[in-house]
């Protein structure tokens, strides 16, 4: 079962400490399920831990989470080689893509480096949701704002460019991120920027902003890009977006 039309849910969260596991996945990651409108069996799901080095600990406590959810989930290992023959094959045989968190930076090059920037363009064009949580949702857009070179955040702009937006994650958790989003986007090397709280899930459907969903009350969006650019009365115009209860 696919999507009825290419579909990414862009987040902040999708984790949650587990009650007999380590991990449970929470509600934004169910969301990502009900997009791809499966019904009838259990969901196919494939976690991509390229961003952290696809650290075999971490897919042993996400499979536990898979098993708690009921979903089969299965994992896209790039270290050291691709562990499937066929990953185009294989990603299109999936309801939805997880992307996990990490380095966005390493995550481009590597998925440059074995063709996945074209291949998962087609992945999306064919229907199957590509979601994820941090660099798994900077990686979807233009570019956004990484710790990836250090701990003073800095650019990223070469992302695959499936959504024509860059994006800001963990907006209200971390308190450098608002202010370099600002900078950025005031100084022209971000363009109109899509920015999640912790918690919060951006779904869009083809390039459009569809919904803003939410695994914890209280929490928002934002759309941040420049107010009449080339006047003098440019400034940056931080727009909040309520989300809906999940």
């Amino acid at each position: 079962m696919t999507a009825d039309s290419p579909t990414i849910l862009a987040t902040s969260g999708g984790l949650r400490p587990g009650t007999r596991t380590r991990f449970e996945f929470n509600k934004l990651v169910h969301h990502a399920v009900e997009l791809s409108g499966v019904s009838g069996r259990a969901p196919r799901i494939s976690h991509v831990g390229t961003a952290s080095g696809d650290q075999r600990w971490f897919n042993h406590e996400l499979s536990e989470a898979g098993r708690v959810a009921k979903f089969d989930l299965s994992h896209l290992n790039l270290f050291t080689m691709p562990n499937v023959g066929n990953i185009e094959e294989y990603l299109l045989g999936q309801d939805v893509v997880w992307v996990n968190g990490g380095s966005v930076v390493n995550l481009l090059a590597v998925w440059r480096a074995h063709g996945l920037d074209g291949i998962f363009r087609r992945v999306w064009e064919a229907g199957v949701v590509l979601a994820g949580v941090s660099a798994g949702s900077i990686c979807w857009f233009k570019g956004g704002t990484t710790d990836s070179f250090g701990p003073e955040l800095r650019a990223v702009d070469n992302g695959l460019a499936l959504l024509p937006y860059d994006n800001g994650v963990h907006y209200d958790t971390e308190a450098a991120r608002r202010p370099t989003v600002h900078r950025l986007v005031a100084d022209g090397t971000l363009g109109e920027t899509h920015c999640t709280d912790d918690g919060v899930g951006l779904v869009y459907r083809g390039t459009d902003l569809a919904d803003v969903v939410t695994e914890v009350p209280g929490k928002a969006a934002y759309r941040v890009r420049l107010e009449r650019p080339g006047t003098p009365e440019a400034g940056v115009l931080e727009e909040r977006l309520e989300p809906t209860a999940l």
